[in-house]
């Protein structure tokens, strides 16, 4: 619980420090409207542009309107915090698919019926957030959604990692977590100084750095939920104490748990760092709503990492390590379609809708092939995985 607090005092002193960034001095416009209006023009001069032929170029101003506007001055924030992560999510997509289409060649007609709709989209959000009464309680909810959205997984992670660690009796190894989940922090903090003053990384190398660290958490949850599900059965895990084997705490597999961590803390990091860096400019009078709104959310997430950290020590071997290893491959398969969605926002993978689906942002489920393949395809795995186990386990009874 300590190490927790640490964990938000960090969080809280980095927002502090970082609150008078570039970010104020880009903030131009006296409304939400203002922003979609120079948006509605950027998205119909790509459409001049593809109608001469000039894919590219078209291509490149659509980006100009998502990473230079939609992203750049909170619009993306600002929908996913006081309208829904799923409005915003639908749209993200619709700028993709806009790009997609003029990849593959559609026709005019299909293009300018796409542009008309992501611009339809933009102005009653525009409307709705300009609409908006900035009340002290709206402020603190949309903080409160912000770190709870962000911070869950990263709570899951971390909680699930150490009570596996505790129960294992191998209580030494926390403080690796611990620590990296520190690193993380610190690593976030100095992300965030970069995304906006040192480096300028644009919008797509953001998106690419979040999706790659997405994937390799993927790749690293799914080796950790393995082996814990490995030892579910209590003759493995007895034969596992009495021979004292040490993969789990063997040098490669300690850099696998710090990095689980790191990973589950760093790949939102410095994006919650500077989504609160514009709410705290814009909240005015209601500051103090946004550190409330930040307390409770920091709260609500201690519960949860105590619950599972202590609350399931009582359980019985089997079901505590079963419990732990399908939430980490839970997360493993979230993070997986998390990843490659992010990867899409960079225009690194193709987008192929697929209308059917709606997008599930706690699971990972995004309505695109390209998302669900990779989620599907692990499951698979998962099934395979938790057979050959079974059938090793029955096999060593007979």
């Amino acid at each position: 619980m300590k190490r927790f607090l640490i964990l938000a005092l960090l969080l809280i002193g980095s927002l502090m420090a970082l609150a008078p960034s570039s970010y104020a001095a880009e903030k131009k416009y006296e409304s939400w409207n203002a922003i979609v209006d120079e948006m509605d023009t950027i998205l119909n001069d790509a459409y001049d542009i593809y109608f001469m032929k000039d894919v590219e170029r078209a291509k490149a101003r659509v980006n100009n309107a998502y990473f230079g506007f939609y992203e750049k001055h909170g619009v993306e924030r600002a929908v996913m915090s006081y309208i829904s992560g799923k409005r915003g999510t639908d749209t993200e997509y619709q700028f993709a698919k806009i790009k997609r289409l003029m990849t593959d060649g559609a026709s005019n007609k299909v293009v300018r019926n796409e542009i008309d709709t992501i611009l339809k989209m933009l102005h009653e959000d525009a409307n709705e957030l300009d609409g908006k009464q900035e009340s002290g309680w709206s402020i603190l909810l949309a903080s409160f959604i912000i770190i709870f959205r962000e911070g869950l997984e990263a709570i899951l992670v971390i909680a699930a990692i150490s009570a596996y660690l505790v129960r294992s009796g191998h209580l030494a190894m926390v403080k690796v977590v611990y620590m990296s989940s520190l690193v993380a922090i610190f690593a976030s903090i100095l992300a965030a100084i970069a995304l906006h003053t040192v480096f300028d990384i644009s919008g797509a190398n953001q998106e690419i750095i979040e999706g790659i660290a997405m994937l390799l958490a993927t790749v690293v949850l799914f080796f950790i939920s393995n082996w814990m599900f490995s030892k579910a059965e209590a003759e493995a895990w007895k034969s596992y104490v009495e021979e004292k084997v040490q993969t789990a705490v063997s040098s490669g597999s300690r850099f696998a748990l710090g990095f689980a961590a790191f990973l589950a803390v760093f790949r939102e990091g410095a994006e919650t760092i500077l989504f609160y860096q514009a709410m705290l400019i814009e909240a005015k009078e209601h500051m103090d709503m946004v550190w409330y709104g930040l307390a409770i959310g920091t709260i609500i997430l201690a519960i949860i990492f105590v619950v599972i950290r202590f609350g399931t020590m009582k359980l019985p071997i089997r079901p505590f390590f079963i419990g732990t290893s399908i939430l980490m491959y839970i997360m493993a398969i979230a993070f997986a379609g998390g990843g490659v969605k992010e990867l899409q926002e960079a225009d690194m993978i193709p987008v192929t809708s697929v209308d059917f689906i709606h997008s599930v942002e706690v699971l990972g489920i995004y309505p695109t092939v390209e998302t669900l393949v990779p989620q599907i395809i692990m499951v698979f795995i998962v099934v395979v995985s938790v057979i050959y186990y079974k059938a090793k386990h029955s096999c060593k009874k007979q």
